[in-house]
């Protein structure tokens, strides 16, 4: 099997769940595989966002593209809906003037069918998701 990057849109991934959306930065901007386009938040933490994949995969690294994030937690599901999610990764993000943060994150126990983005904190009223990919090879289609 391959690795591929798994939170492609192309690969038939989709943010299934937003907590805020703006017209001009809607979430689907996180998946599209453009490094111009991105997610804005709309004040107010924390925010969230669900990545659904559509089959059982397995994730064994993620980096996630942002500006003002400061605490991001990432929660995972194995279910065949979107709920039973776990805590699995918390992070404290480094403030980059004038740059985005790259953060790049190896991933144990990646199993999942839906992950949960919670942004909890940010530097400034409002933040952004540039983009996410998750390097792994799908498992198994749902049942």
């Amino acid at each position: 099997m391959r690795k591929v990057d798994l939170c492609s849109s192309s690969e038939g991934t989709e943010v299934i769940l937003a907590t805020s959306s703006d017209e001009k930065h809607p979430p689907e901007n996180i998946i599209d595989g453009n490094p111009e386009t991105f997610w804005a938040t709309t004040g107010m933490f924390p925010q969230e966002f669900i990545v659904c994949f559509h089959r059982h995969v397995r994730i064994e690294k993620l980096v996630i593209q942002s500006y003002f994030v400061r605490t991001l937690r990432i929660e995972k599901s194995t279910s065949n809906e979107p709920d039973s999610f776990e805590q699995w990764i918390e992070r404290e993000l480094v403030h980059t003037e004038g740059q985005l943060q790259n953060e790049e994150i190896m991933a144990h126990d990646g199993h999942a069918t839906y992950l949960r983005f919670i942004i909890i904190s940010a530097f400034d009223h409002f933040a952004s998701v540039y983009s996410i990919s998750a390097e792994g090879i799908a498992v198994s289609n749902l049942s």
